[in-house]
């Protein structure tokens, strides 16, 4: 059997970088320097510079960003934010923590994107933030959610997790809202060797309460201001990061370059591509497809060694964790539809045009015996 093609190969990513990754990590071990070290602050500075924002806030992953977010922004209870319905679980999480209600809005079914045409349909008075998922490396229409988010009075908070480095006509992702989390999940653009994320603003006031919630509210040791969390970016992730950061442009321009190539050599099969929009810059940390026989192609890949994923099978809406909004099939229609013909292929930097058209073959083979037994 061929070796297999794996849906991210973090190995293959290390081994590029072992040398300076190792040096990095023995770094912190031999100054003992394990809780906000030098490479905390370093990591922190590079990463505003990076996203091209002011204000940069580690912590101690994606999820926390979020939390820290919503709660600063002092929400009340009963207090509404906008989510995408089709998304990961935490955009929704982050506001349900601090005690706001969810409220779900459909995708773009070219983007797979909130739709901005269906925002404004949500809002009620209660409203105060709309919440954007850059989903899977694709910036979100923020013109439009602006104009709609000014035209209501209401906060915009960015999820870019997916999203490091991309961009809306011109403009990184994290500079349009009040405050944009970030996940350094080892998976991710830009990933750790374990957990850690990110909060970025340009909000000085906003910046200086997320460093106070994110380590126990202290201004220094033994003095709290207010009540905070202990979500801190470890120092060993930050010096792993601090080696990664600077290779995140080339492969984002790698990760683009391949996703180009899968559509180019998928053309002509009965299935939907991603839309590639020439004013976003798109950074594809998933590279999707649409396809009515989603479970039998990803099973067919698998036989085949080769490794896909789904992003994400059941909707936000239909997790028991929001049973009690009382959603139904139907109530988001795109989102549902999505969930059950999404297949996300291998997409990672290290991987070679010589594998895409392993990985292309063996889809047109699925299709042609498909086309044969029917």
């Amino acid at each position: 059997m061929d070796e297999p093609i794996q849906f991210v190969d973090l190995k293959k990513q290390y081994l590029s970088l072992k040398p300076e990754i190792d040096a990095a990590i023995q770094r912190v071990i031999d100054t003992t320097a394990f809780i906000n070290g030098p490479d905390v602050s370093a990591f922190e500075n590079a990463f505003a510079r990076f996203c091209e924002t002011k204000y940069c806030i580690g912590t101690g992953s994606g999820q926390s960003a979020l939390e820290l977010i919503f709660e600063a922004l002092e929400l009340q209870k009963g207090d509404e934010v906008i989510v995408p319905v089709n998304s990961y679980i935490s955009t929704a999480l982050a506001p349900s923590f601090v005690g706001a209600k969810v409220v779900f809005v459909d995708c773009d079914p070219a983007s797979f994107n909130i739709d901005p045409k269906k925002i404004e349909k949500a809002i009620t008075r209660k409203t105060k933030v709309i919440a954007v998922t850059h989903l899977y490396g694709q910036a979100a229409q923020m013109d439009a959610i602006m104009s709609i988010a000014k035209k209501h009075g209401l906060l915009v908070v960015e999820d870019a997790a997916q999203a490091h480095g991309a961009r809306f006509k011109g403009k990184r992702v994290g500079n349009f809202g009040i405050a944009c989390a970030y996940s350094f999940y080892p998976g991710k653009n830009l990933g750790c060797y374990g957990d850690g994320g990110a909060i970025t603003t340009n909000n000085a006031v906003l910046a200086k309460k997320l460093r106070l919630l994110r380590y126990f509210g202290q201004t220094k040791k033994y003095i709290h201001t207010i009540k905070g969390h202990n979500s801190k970016l470890d120092t060993i992730q930050a010096a792993i990061l601090n080696v990664k950061l600077p290779h995140v442009e080339q492969w984002s321009d790698r990760r683009l370059e391949l996703a180009r190539y899968y559509n180019e050599t998928l053309k002509g099969l009965p299935l939907k591509t991603p839309a590639i929009d020439p004013n976003i810059k798109h950074v594809f940390h998933v590279y999707c497809i649409v396809t009515d026989k989603r479970d039998r192609l990803l099973q067919f890949l698998k036989d085949r060694n080769i490794f896909g994923n789904i992003h994400y099978p059941i909707p936000i809406h239909l997790q028991k964790a929001y049973r009690e909004l009382k959603h139904k099939r139907g109530d988001f229609p795109i989102a549902e539809h999505l969930a059950s013909r999404i297949l996300s292929l291998p997409l990672y930097p290290e991987l070679a045009f010589e594998e895409i058209d392993r990985i292309v073959e063996a889809i047109k083979e699925f299709y042609k015996d498909s086309r044969g037994s029917e």
